[in-house]
């Protein structure tokens, strides 16, 4: 296919150069109507480019396939069957693909326990029984891994008429699991894969990058672009292969979900990326790769913090890593990575992917250069100068792996959507969760509604909370009440 074209990113210039008009939304009328003080800030731009897709870019008929030929296009660049565009984000795409191949059976899906929240909220949404498969854990450092293959294996052996299997790789941490192997498993059984590799974007690309899930034999793989490539938050992409999933039903899932008013602007940068990609992308992402290890070995020159990489890889840890994600233990320091992260955002004005209570991560991009890198590296020499004057962090409360997967009791539509009431945080204990409690980022749910409360975990909560840890989706931010089934 003839990749140096880009279909949205043309018709969006020839709506242009036609001086299109409708007397249709958006009100703003290419930003004719919008406030003065908000162009002053936004631009007129991102205005002149918000319009209708269907009815506007194209017609209402979409009889200039300018978002099919894009979505062709996007496919045979990463090698699927097909290709997928979502204005929604990755949250959309990987529900649409829990619900084509779960939705509606009894038999449930197999699911890390450590997955997003994006897919427990496909869970509440379609009622699927979620059969966890559990993280491997690095005690020592209070980190889960993503499942082995014998993980996976063993989980369908519990559970041998689950409707497929979910598997999230990259982690937020930027560790992989070992796709083909666990692919393979799924496939021996007739049963697909869905692969939420929202943090794998760019994976495609360059071969020194770990391995593309639909290269490792995935059914369906999900892919957020504004995360390491070059689009807009909510840019997502699904790409889908072989015969397990249907299409047609994906689709159809996905329109039951996604919004009736997609945004052209979030279409055209996932196309304009597809072509920036196949032309300049090996390119690019060996001259990030390069950078990236010049900053980890520069960053592992400041004393006590250790850029991890060897200790996040083997047998009974991951299969691979995005060396982009630059993952820094902190604890030496005597400081934690709430304090790290607050320190940087307040003094360099700097944020950075993640913080939790050891640990920073520093995501870097094909859009980094010596200059950002170099501010990265000094603003983390300056705020180790300045930690050994830290006050010493809030003591928090971490549970055992065996403590942290609460025992799942109901499903999590049931407890959400059922009677509720609100009880004192600590008499929650052995009550069943109606509610997501989620340390974001990296938007892990340490409760999912349906699982019993325990101690342990709401002690970690509360005083993580205490320590910086945030916790945006509870029902009292304070979390002083839980919600609970009542």
């Amino acid at each position: 296919m003839d990749h140096s074209r880009a279909p949205l990113v043309d018709a969006l210039a020839a709506y242009h150069r036609l001086d299109r008009y409708g007397f249709s939304p958006p009100g703003h009328r290419q930003g004719r109507g919008a406030d003065e003080r908000v162009l002053a800030v936004l631009g007129r731009e991102p205005f002149r480019d918000d319009v209708l897709a269907s009815g506007g870019l194209d017609d209402w008929r979409s009889t200039g396939g300018y978002l099919s030929d894009a979505e062709d296009l996007m496919a045979d660049a990463v090698g699927a069957a097909s290709a997928f565009f979502s204005t929604c984000g990755s949250s959309l795409s990987v529900r649409a693909a829990m619900m084509a191949v779960a939705g509606g059976s009894d038999a449930g899906l197999l699911v890390p326990r450590d997955s997003h929240k994006s897919i427990v909220g496909g869970l509440i949404f379609s009622g699927i029984q979620p059969r966890w498969i559990t993280p491997r854990w690095d005690t020592a450092r209070h980190l889960s891994h993503p499942p082995s293959p014998e993980r996976v294996a063993g989980a369908w052996e519990r559970y041998p008429d689950a409707a497929g299997a979910l598997i999230v790789s990259p982690s937020p941490y930027g560790t992989c699991a070992d796709l083909q192997r666990i692919a393979e498993i799924c496939h021996e059984r007739g049963k697909p894969l869905i692969v939420d590799e929202a943090w794998g974007a760019h994976l495609p690309f360059h071969p020194d990058l770990p391995t593309w899930a639909m290269d490792a034999g995935a059914d369906v793989c999900v892919v957020s672009v504004h995360k390491m490539g070059a689009g807009f938050e909510q840019g997502s992409v699904y790409h889908v292969q072989g015969d397990l999933v249907d299409p047609d039903r994906l689709s159809a899932c996905a329109d039951q979900l996604m919004t009736t008013s997609p945004s052209v602007l979030i279409y055209a940068a996932l196309d304009g990326w597809r072509r920036q990609m196949v032309q300049r992308g090996r390119e690019l992402l060996s001259a990030a790769l390069a950078l990236a290890a010049e900053v980890r070995h520069r960053i592992s020159e400041i004393p006590d913090v250790v850029v991890l990489e060897d200790e996040l890889l083997g047998v009974e840890a991951s299969h691979d890593l995005d060396r982009l994600q630059v993952l820094l233990d902190v604890s030496a320091t005597g400081t934690s990575g709430y304090q790290a992260r607050d320190w940087l955002r307040e003094h360099r004005y700097l944020d950075v992917g993640l913080a939790d209570h050891r640990r920073i991560l520093a995501t870097l991009s094909f859009a980094d250069d010596r200059r950002s890198a170099g501010r990265l590296v000094d603003a983390l020499a300056a705020w180790r100068e300045a930690a050994g004057s830290f006050d010493r962090p809030p003591q928090m409360r971490l549970p055992t792996p065996d403590k942290l997967q609460l025992e799942n009791v109901m499903l999590p539509r049931d407890a959400f959507f059922g009677r509720t009431e609100l009880v004192a945080a600590e008499k929650a204990a052995g009550r069943i969760a109606a509610e997501q409690i989620t340390p974001y980022p990296p938007g892990i749910p340490v409760v999912v509604p349906g699982e019993r409360l325990n101690d342990a975990v709401i002690e970690f909560l509360r005083t993580g909370l205490q320590a910086g840890m945030p916790l945006p989706d509870c029902a009292d931010p304070q979390l002083e009440q839980i919600r609970v089934v009542a």
